[in-house]
């Protein structure tokens, strides 16, 4: 089961039948199947927040997964800033709706096993992203 929840903001611009499909069919190309998924949205405040208690972090981020997968199943809590998608949107050129659909696979994609923090490991998971939003009806 995914949820989609809200902190502090309006639900974003998303229509979740579509995105809970969407997201089932990116983890079965990676031989997972979807457990318990909980999706936050909130402002750049809370972000903070759970980046400072949860991480030891004192910077603000677009995103932050909180992997609790068992075996092939996805589980996990994923937390999204809209301020931080809206502001790299614009900082980026893209179309928030786009940049708010990378971030939402994104935590998937963690989930599924892709890091970006190592060496090479950022340009595997910007192939992953663009490979999962090719699969978004």
């Amino acid at each position: 089961m995914i949820s989609y929840n809200t902190e502090n903001v309006k639900m974003p611009p998303i229509r979740k039948r579509d995105t809970t499909g969407w997201i089932r069919r990116v983890a079965e190309t990676y031989g997972k199947k979807v457990g318990e998924v909980g999706y936050l949205f909130c402002d750049d405040e809370k972000i903070l927040e759970v980046n400072r208690e949860f991480l030891g972090h004192d910077y603000y981020t677009d995103i932050i997964t909180f992997d609790y997968c068992e075996g092939d199943t996805l589980n996990g809590d994923i937390v999204i800033s809209l301020d931080t998608v809206r502001s790299n949107a614009e900082l980026f050129g893209k179309n928030y709706e786009e940049e708010l659909r990378r971030v939402i696979i994104h935590g998937i994609l963690h989930l599924c096993g892709i890091n970006d923090k190592g060496p090479g490991e950022r340009e595997q998971m910007e192939a992953a992203e663009n490979k999962a939003l090719a699969l978004h009806s």
